[in-house]
């Protein structure tokens, strides 16, 4: 039976009766959006678009065409001296368009797709389809001589994990690494705009000593800013050693070489990745793992935040901006609900979710290998989606908040209370042992006016504290107890 593989529309050829060809291939069907079954291919499809070049079947096979071409031109550099065959297609290239091995991976086709598909519908195996169709078109461009260097001495492994390790990398670096910085970035100038803003802090949701909302935001720029750095410094590695690591074919071939300096002068110079130099059949997938932890980390520190600004929100400490085509509630015309917090929360935590089934899966495989990780592996794009939306969304909501500046206020000014820790800190300096206690009995569990805080600062309690210093404390107001906010954000931007 015919498989019926899901291509873009832009990669097919409307042949008039509703369904889609190439080249007169099998009708190929393209479900709509409304019928996918994964949310990132559905209702938030342009975020599975903006992966797709990363972690789709298609830019699977395309990578190991990859490495497969690569692992070719490599062989013509510095196998030729100890292969006639070799040397004999590395003479005839000089006469050639040099970048005609390139031009197989670099303009790989959705055509070129269902060619290795068609191969592996017939064999049954997804890496040496990729290499039968390899060697095809080295054969189509008059080099046939070397149709049997593409993959010599390899396993699927070899070519499979430095794959998926351009795949990891090009999605982190082109996609998720600049979102995740402007994300971070966006909050870091709110920082900075809100830096000198006192608002009411709570402790246990409970009212607490007062802060600065920029002080607030940049405690999740600071906390972000390391978990991102932690991501960024792990190295994403690939083997390239045989089928159960330790070149065993290759070695037999070419003995003279030194081969593994000769793999990690591969995988570092053609692949552009680092290299990993014991193992088993496969990648121990250590740095996936890592990957995965690091970023899970980075979630819920996004999470928290989603969370938390849903709560100043419910508290009117940010207001919304209002869309005046938009709907907050289908019966309450009034609602403006903090919908890209929530979503973005959830988002987070659906991507931890998945990361945290790579990082426990990821790390073990029976004996020399199985296909656990096969499966495994194909969901990566999954778990980075769900980040990516959840910072999308993240940053569609913050765009769309700005400081009630009147409730701020008014929150502070009723609650002259919070001002018990400077008075009684003050009279520990001045050595009265039971300071704490007085200021419990005078202010725990009550709302406490400026007057009678004032008249217990002139009362006798507080006539060991210098004239000078008791009046720094009456005329300090709760907004004015902030400490050092602003110097941290400051010092630390």
């Amino acid at each position: 039976m015919k498989k019926n593989f899901i291509v873009p529309q832009e990669a097919l050829r409307d042949n008039g009766f509703g369904t889609y060809i190439i080249a007169g291939e099998p009708k190929l069907y393209v479900p709509s959006q409304f019928t996918a079954i994964s949310p990132l291919d559905g209702r938030y499809s342009d975020i599975g678009k903006e992966l797709s070049p990363y972690f789709s079947e298609f830019a699977l096979v395309k990578n190991r065409v990859k490495v497969e071409v690569l692992f070719l031109k490599f062989q013509l550099d510095y196998l030729s001296d100890e292969s006639a065959i070799l040397l004999q297609t590395k003479s005839k290239l000089v006469f050639r368009d040099t970048d005609c091995l390139d031009k197989i991976y670099k303009e790989f086709s959705y055509e070129d797709f269902f060619e290795v598909k068609t191969i592996e519908e017939k064999i049954n195996h997804d890496v040496k389809s990729v290499e039968i169709w390899v060697a095809n078109q080295i054969e189509k461009l008059g080099l046939g001589e070397i149709k049997s260097y593409v993959h010599i001495g390899c396993t699927s492994e070899d070519i499979t994990n430095p794959a998926y390790a351009r795949m990891i990398s090009d999605s982190l670096e082109k996609v998720w690494y600049p979102t995740a910085e402007k994300f971070i970035n966006i909050l870091e100038n709110l920082s900075v705009q809100y830096k000198n803003v006192p608002m009411l802090a709570h402790t246990h949701g409970q009212p607490a000593t007062p802060t600065t909302l920029g002080k607030e935001l940049f405690v999740y720029v600071y906390r972000l800013r390391h978990a991102l750095y932690e991501i960024k410094r792990i190295k994403i590695l690939a083997k390239f050693n045989g089928a159960t690591g330790n070149y065993a074919a290759i070695n037999v071939v070419f003995p003279k070489k030194d081969w593994q300096k000769l793999a990690k002068h591969f995988v570092q110079y053609y692949l552009g990745l680092d290299f990993n130099p014991v193992t088993t059949q496969i990648e121990s997938h250590d740095y996936i793992v890592e990957i995965a932890s690091q970023m899970a980390h980075f979630n819920r520190i996004c999470a928290n935040f989603c969370s938390d600004l849903w709560t100043y929100i419910s508290m009117e400490f940010f207001k919304q901006l209002v869309v005046k085509e938009e709907v907050g509630s289908s019966t309450m015309p009034n609602k403006v609900n903090p919908i890209n917090f929530e979503n973005g929360e959830m988002n987070f935590r659906k991507s931890t979710s998945d990361l945290e089934f790579l990082s426990e899966w990821l790390m073990s495989s029976r004996m020399q290998r199985d296909l656990r990780d096969s499966t495994a592996l194909r969901n990566i794009g999954t778990a980075f989606g769900h980040s990516l939306l959840g910072l999308k969304k993240t940053i569609s909501g913050v765009k769309r908040v700005e400081a009630n500046t009147c409730v701020l206020q008014e929150k502070l000014n009723g609650k002259w209370e919070v001002l018990a820790e400077a008075i009684q800190t003050m009279l520990r300096k001045y050595g009265l042992p039971d300071a704490y206690n007085i200021l419990k009995e005078l202010t725990r569990g009550k709302n406490i006016s400026r007057e009678a805080l004032n008249e217990f600062m002139n009362s006798d309690a507080l006539s060991i504290v210098p004239d000078d210093e008791k009046l720094a404390l009456t005329q300090m107001y709760p907004e004015d107890y902030t400490g050092l906010a602003t110097k941290i954000v400051d010092d630390n931007i």
